[in-house]
């Protein structure tokens, strides 16, 4: 016997992705230029929005591509989104470019990220910075999150780990209130538990948070960029964000340049 899964009404949707966003009918209709009067209509399901309006309304609550791709469907509409897996030919040319990107950042360390976090592509010079981790730590798929804070991974060696623990809490969480994914928040609640809530965290006095981490007896502090492609159009790409680590002082330079 097969059980029919009821989609949830498009109207509900759009009006939970508005209260995620804190906004009012009123503050959304500003920024879509929808009246209040039919978005109220559209959110009770008393009036049916074209695809035109519900991408419009989309664009204005910031909704992740895939969930648009859902709130057409529940619309009665064909997604409009790809979804394609990062190795499809469709993606090759980009997926290209970004590994130049990695390449071009030696001899510091890149990494090309999803949405999760999880390792797609690195550069040769990471593995100087993950020797020494637990094995089952750098199966695929890796998750620099995971390597970063547990005892098996980096934790041991990153000498400011509470301060950069919360950095990463913070992201996560960030990433979690922006797309409502349950694997997001499922990482953020592994996250705290990796933190030692008795362990200080000291307001930095640099001009950035730097990750503070000890390699082979040499104290290095690297500060961190992250990139994504804003005009994604395929959801597999939009989750995608590049992560480059520079030296923060002379002897990580010096240590990175000489190889």
């Amino acid at each position: 016997m097969s059980v029919a899964i009821e989609t949830p009404p498009v109207g509900g949707l759009l009006r939970a992705w508005r209260e995620r966003r804190r906004l009012s009918q009123q503050e959304l209709s500003n920024r879509s230029r929808v009246s209040t009067r039919h978005l109220s209509r559209v959110e009770t399901g008393r009036a049916h929005p074209t695809p035109e309006m519900l991408l419009r309304l989309c664009d204005s609550l910031e909704v992740p591509l895939r969930e648009r791709n859902q709130l057409l469907l529940a619309a009665g509409y064909a997604p409009r989104y790809q979804d394609h897996q990062l190795d499809d030919a469709s993606l090759a040319v980009v997926m290209d470019g970004l590994r130049c990107l990695l390449d071009a950042h030696l001899p510091y360390p890149a990494l090309l990220l999803d949405d999760y976090w999880d390792i797609v592509d690195a550069n040769a010079a990471v593995d100087q910075l993950l020797a020494g981790c637990a094995p089952e730590l750098l199966e695929p798929p890796v998750n620099v999150v995971r390597v970063c804070l547990r005892p098996d991974g980096l934790a041991g060696r990153i000498t400011n780990r509470a301060q950069w623990g919360d950095h990463l809490l913070r992201q996560v969480s960030h990433r979690a209130d922006r797309t409502h994914d349950q694997r997001h928040y499922e990482l953020a609640a592994e996250i705290t538990g990796y933190l030692d809530k008795t362990e200080a965290t000291t307001p930095p006095t640099g001009p950035v948070i730097t990750l503070e981490i000890d390699l082979d007896g040499t104290p290095l502090r690297f500060f961190s960029t992250s990139a994504t492609l804003s005009t994604a159009t395929d959801a597999a790409l939009e989750g995608l964000h590049l992560e480059t680590f520079l030296p923060a002082d002379e002897e990580t330079r010096r240590r990175f340049d000489r190889g």
